[in-house]
Parts: structure tokens; sequence; C-alpha cells
């Protein structure tokens, strides 16, 4: 049977703010369904929007968030817990940046912080199936990363035990999704451990196969590593269990490449823009999709170094439900078909 693509959908994370609509669930999911999304995709951490502990013991409430949503017109696609699935593992050279992904009470003591992750990505569990969400996308974090180029050599075993304990830490937590039949989309994002598809077999081999463990499919991450991203989709579609829409584009010159030269955001060759603006192939991703029957959300995450949120969440949604293909259920030369017809199919053959 055809299936099509939900959406359009917005991630909130990047518009949630202290001031009116964006500063409470009511009013921000009213605000993206006055734009024409039909979803949205719930930062975790954001307590202005969400109370993820609260969700994860109390069906009531979760009941009373998906009624939030409802009466504004959207429905919950996905919960976000990018930040807390980062801090699962941080190496100490990212531990004073990454405490500001964590309450105070854990600053200045990583394991502590672990800790504190660890609990936020069960609760997540539980809470998406509190809220009958059957995906949740996230974040692997990173224990390798530093060690990306080898200069100086990395010692032989390096790598391998690097995935080998991100897989320690991350098995129990996926043994929880498995337990409230919720998968694990992870992004696949520089920065993190799993950044590109090697590094996701890799990963996924650590994890002995683990079904929970997906991949939340964004393209622009490998448009500026120069990945073929329609390719990946070929590999990795039984795995894709999410979609982030968000658009890049990649200019080298005679200055920077894929490194972009420690630039801002402006000046780099690789650099985040709005849908559209960028060189992102939606037409064919939408297409690959639609090909392996992707039946789940396509969510606008928007980032840009040049246009204002609001325009660009403006601008997304007509664009994302632009690019849905509805699925025929029809070959385009049927009508030249006709009965199966036993016998004339062997006289066509000559037996």
């Amino acid at each position: 049977m055809a299936t099509n693509i939900k959406g359009p959908a917005l991630f909130l994370a990047q518009f949630a703010d202290d001031a009116a609509p964006f500063n409470s669930l009511p009013a921000i999911a009213k605000w993206a369904a006055s734009l024409g999304y039909k979803g949205v995709q719930i930062p975790t951490w954001d307590g202005r929007l969400f109370d993820l502990e609260k969700a994860a013991s109390s069906k009531d409430y979760c009941d009373e968030v998906k009624g939030v949503c409802n009466d504004a017109g959207v429905e919950i696609t996905e919960l976000s817990t990018h930040l807390q699935g980062q801090l699962v593992a941080v190496h100490p050279a990212y531990d004073s940046a990454f405490d500001a992904f964590a309450p105070e009470a854990v600053h200045n003591n990583p394991a502590a912080r672990q800790q504190w992750a660890v609990k936020q990505m069960q609760h997540a569990a539980k809470a998406s199936r509190n809220l009958g969400l059957d995906v949740s996308v996230s974040f692997t974090g990173a224990l390798a990363f530093p060690y990306l180029y080898p200069w100086p050599q990395r010692p032989a075993g390096l790598i391998e035990e690097a995935f080998a304990e991100l897989a320690r830490r991350w098995k129990p937590i996926l043994d929880v999704y498995e337990e409230n039949g919720v998968d694990v989309g992870y992004e696949i994002h520089p920065g993190e451990d799993v950044f590109d598809g090697a590094t996701f077999e890799m990963f996924l081999d650590a994890l002995d196969g683990h079904k929970r463990c997906t991949i939340n499919y964004d393209p622009s991450h490998f448009l500026l590593q120069q990945l073929d991203y329609l390719a990946f989709i070929d590999i990795y579609h039984e795995r894709i269990s999410a979609f982030h829409v968000k658009d890049a584009e990649f200019n080298p010159d005679g200055r920077q490449g894929v490194y972009s030269g420690y630039q801002g955001w402006v000046g780099r060759a690789g650099r985040f823009r709005s849908l559209g603006d960028g060189q992102v192939d939606f037409s064919g991703i939408f297409s690959k999709l639609a090909q392996y029957d992707y039946d789940s959300w396509a969510v606008l995450e928007w980032e840009c170094c040049l246009k204002h949120p609001e325009q660009g969440a403006a601008e997304g949604a007509p664009f994302i439900a632009d690019h849905i293909i509805r699925v025929t259920e029809k070959a385009f030369d049927d009508f030249a078909g006709g009965e199966t017809d036993q016998a004339q199919i062997r006289k066509m053959l000559g037996i």
C-alpha cells in the first residue's frame, strides 16, 4: 500500500523564547499552526514548553499536552533529547562547554552530569510512550571526535574502544526504549561520534544491531561534509525513522573548504540556510523517501546565518508542503494494460 510523508512540521527548539508567543506550548503551537504546520517536535529540555519528568510518570499530563496541541491544530511528531543525548558521552575537552546543557547542580561533575543525562533519556522513552509516539530524536554524544583527523597518528584500538564504550553507555538506554516500543532516531552530525554512514555502521555493530538504533535524517550535515546524501537514503532507508528538513550551502574557494577556517557562520564556506536558499536537492530527497515508503514526519529544523527565524518559519511550511509527494497507487501505463491471459503470454513468448 502506498504511503505518504506527513507534514509539514516544525522543530520548536530554535523558536522558544521568553517573549510571547514563543514562551508557552499553547501559544507557540497556535503560532506554528497559523503558518500552516501540522505537527511540532518538542525540545524536552525547555521547561517553558514541556515537563519531561512529569510526562514520564503521568499519562494524564501527556493527555493534557496532546490536547493543548490538538486544540491549536497540530500533532506532536517526536520528542527531542538532543542536549541530553549529547551528555551521555562527553570527551573531557568539551566538559566546560557542555555543562551549559545540564542543570547547575551537576556542573563541574562529569559523572553526575552523565547520570542525569541517562535518566533524562529514560524519561523520554516513557514520556514518548505516554504520548503515543513511536520515535524520538537525539544525539549520540562523542568520545572520539577530538581525534577525527589522524595527526598525530591515532594509536591502534583507540577508535574501536571509543565505539565500544559508546555502545556500553547506550545499550541500557536503548533497552528502555525497546521496553516502551520507541525508536531513537540519532541525528548524524559532526561533533558526534556518529557523523556519517561509516560511523553509524560502527555504532550499530557495537550495539549488535539494536533494533531501536535508527536515524534522524538531516541532509544539511551531509552536504557540508560533501557526502552523497541521496545515496545515503538508498543505503540506510530501513533505519531512517525521522527527517529534519534543513538546507545548507557549500562554496569552497582558494582560502577555505570543508573545515571553513574557523570563520563565523556568515564567513564560512559551509553554511546553514533557510529552506530553498541553499543547495540541498529536496526534490530528490522527498522522491527517495517516497520510493522507500517513509511514512513519518518532515520536520523543519530552522537554522540560517542570514535570514530571520520568523521569515524562515513562514516560508518553510509551504516549501515542505510543496515537496511532499502524494504517492500514487496506480502505474502510469495502466491504461495500456489488460487482463492476464496465460495462453496469450505463452504465445508472445513463442512457447
